[in-house]
């Protein structure tokens, strides 16, 4: 099995800083793309930032210039850090990876974690 866990979710104002982190468990052979989505109340989830095994990255036009999306891949981990955070940042963000894991055979999984509440206040 392979899980994705969060950390670093929290209240801030308008303005501040948060750094997310998401780190990968399980008996894993390889990861592959990573991303971050988010999901605010009443919309849909959207893609905040994604990141290849080859560190190329991609980030939704609101969070640009503003949210950087980075990994560690001996760690099995993936980190988001937003700075100049908005009121519209406020969302459930999650992690998502595709994972292989390891056993008489490889196996690809699309992984989420269990999500992180970032609230930013006016």
């Amino acid at each position: 099995q392979v899980q994705l866990v969060e950390s670093g979710g929290g209240l801030v104002q308008a303005g501040g800083s948060l750094r997310l982190s998401c780190a990968a468990s399980g008996s894993i052979f390889k990861i592959d793309d990573m991303a971050w989505y988010r999901q605010a109340p009443g919309k849909q989830r959207e893609l905040v930032a994604a990141i290849t095994s080859g560190d190329s990255t991609n980030y939704a036009d609101s969070v640009k210039g503003r949210f950087t999306i980075s990994r560690d891949n001996a760690k099995g981990a993936v980190y988001l850090q937003m700075n100049s955070l908005k009121p519209e940042d406020t969302a459930v963000y999650y992690c998502n990876a595709d994972v292989w894991s390891s056993g008489l055979l490889l196996r690809l999984h699309n992984a989420w974690g269990q999500g992180t509440q970032v609230t930013v206040s006016p």
